[in-house]
């Protein structure tokens, strides 16, 4: 079958679309959560001096607390990051209205991380930018293949207004929501992504998040990127055990309905927003903030341990927040421990700080999402800098590699594989109808170089089309899977999990 130009060009439209339009929430969801914020952290501070400012605090996060709580109660797929709602619905483990899930995430997400809460907005975005392209397929009709292929380029447009960065977003949803690089999906979702960074560049500017300004690391130290890299591994699996077994602490000391978790964090950060105003949010303003000579390694330290604690407090309470900045926010600390411990023995000239600050934040993410090409062109396109290409690629490999010695797995996933039991026995939401996934075909994988007919498929599997290097070919057996070949599958819904799992063993 010839490549087909005309739906190529339809896809591209689409893309161009959803990506306008996931712009425009993100955008008005990042201004509203910056407004709120400036709100919160004044009633904090002036609250550890006047007792009425104290009980406004208390009375506002009360009720953000309930209200949030039974947004949960009523749609518990809005709880927490998203972006593993986002990763099951794409593997056909999920079927949601996006409406549902749209409405309810914005609100609850904008009163959760605009109250201060150590949560981030790109996870939200990311589920809410995948919501607009759900609706968007559903508003045309299209089969279910091509609504994947609109949610996964909403899923990128949503984290590229989050962060402004277009290439790393696409990049982030093959590598780690989808992980599929076939033509027709990068396609999409790179289009949206930029069509969506356009509207938040005009909204918020063309400054990278995180610009710094920095030099490139000399060889020479690269003794200590590799030794960074290592530690940074070392703790990206502590954080990664923590926040996936938090919400156990939480059933073991509260005995209330989970649904109003929330309000436990939102009682704390109160005093943490008097004492700590520069340490709310995802923690952005922190990054930006970081310097050889701004705070003592004694506060460094301190910084850390409460972020890094009421980080895991935060998301384990189930309210609408994400993780990713958050991450990079720990890693920069991170960053800034090592680096202003090299200056403090003369190991360091002070001038290439900064650059320990952006490893730390390329390592700490690459290690705990297992997705490194992501995080290397994120921090690259966050910083707004390609001076550091040779250090992220070389402290994100050693922390990946350091945690997966330690038996360490994609972070998002693992979420995945926590959430889906408990919604599916309490909403029934796997879908009823035959479910269909797209799975690329990996070089030396058992199916490469194979003829279908010689492949034994998993019972409740059907191969419906292949596409090639943008060739869409119809299956017979007597053709042979290539290395680079994107196969569409559909699957029986109820037994969706375990053929995916052995359908992966073939293609990987």
């Amino acid at each position: 079958m010839k490549r087909n130009h005309l739906e190529e060009f339809k896809n591209i439209l689409y893309g161009i679309i959803i990506g306008l339009l996931a712009g425009t929430v993100i955008s008005v969801f990042r201004l509203l959560i910056v407004s709120l914020m400036k709100i919160m952290t004044s009633i904090y501070v002036k609250g550890m001096h006047n007792l009425e400012f104290l009980l406004v605090a208390l009375a506002i996060n009360l009720v953000i607390g309930l209200l949030v709580g039974l947004f949960v109660k009523k749609q518990p797929l809005i709880k927490g990051s998203g972006i593993p709602q986002v990763e099951g619905q794409l593997l056909g483990e999920l079927d949601y209205k996006w409406w549902s899930i749209l409405w309810r995430k914005f609100v609850g997400g904008v009163l959760a991380i605009g109250s201060g809460l150590y949560l981030g907005r790109e996870g939200p975005s990311i589920q809410l930018g995948s919501t607009v392209g759900q609706g968007f397929s559903e508003s045309l009709k299209l089969d279910e293949t091509s609504e994947k292929i609109m949610i996964s380029s909403g899923a990128a447009a949503g984290l590229s207004a989050a962060f402004n960065a277009p290439i790393a977003s696409t990049i982030f949803v093959l590598e780690e929501i989808y992980s599929d690089f076939a033509t027709n999906i990068w396609l999409v979702s790179l289009t949206a992504a930029i069509s969506s960074d356009m509207v938040v560049t005009d909204v918020f500017g063309l400054k990278p998040v995180f610009y710094m300004p920095t030099s490139s690391l000399p060889i020479k130290y690269f003794f200590w990127v590799i030794l960074f890299g290592i530690i940074l591994g070392i703790l990206g699996r502590l954080y990664q055990v923590c926040t996936l077994n938090i919400d156990k602490l939480y059933r073991w000391l509260f005995k209330f309905p989970s649904y109003l978790f929330g309000v436990v964090p939102l009682i704390i950060v109160i005093p943490l927003g008097g004492f700590f105003p520069g340490l709310l949010g995802g923690g952005n303003n922190l990054i930006l903030n970081l310097s050889p000579t701004k705070f003592s390694l004694a506060v460094l330290f301190l910084f850390l341990v409460i972020r890094f604690v009421f980080s895991a407090v935060s998301y384990g309470s189930g309210l609408p927040g994400g993780i990713f900045l958050p991450i990079l926010c720990l890693g920069a600390v991170i960053g800034a421990i090592f680096g202003k411990t090299l200056l403090l023995l003369g190991l360091l000239n002070q001038t290439y700080f900064a650059s320990f600050i952006i490893m730390g934040m390329a390592g700490y993410f690459a290690c705990i999402s297992k997705a490194p090409f992501t995080a290397i062109l994120l921090i690259t396109e966050m910083v707004g800098s390609l001076n550091h290409l040779l250090g992220l690629a070389t402290v994100s490999l050693v922390a990946y590699l350091v945690v997966d010695l330690l038996g360490g797995s994609p972070i998002y996933f693992a979420m995945m594989e926590n959430l889906l039991p408990t919604i599916k026995k309490n909403l029934h939401l796997a879908s009823a109808r035959a479910a269909r996934v797209i799975l690329p075909v990996f070089v030396g994988s058992q199916v490469d170089g194979k003829k279908i007919s010689n492949v034994s498929w998993p019972e409740g599997s059907l191969l419906i089309k292949i596409e090639r290097k943008g060739v869409e070919i119809v299956p017979n057996g007597q053709i042979r899977l290539k290395a680079g070949d994107s196969l569409d599958i559909e699957i029986d819904s109820e037994k969706s999990k375990q053929i995916n799992n052995d359908l992966k063993l073939l293609t990987k």
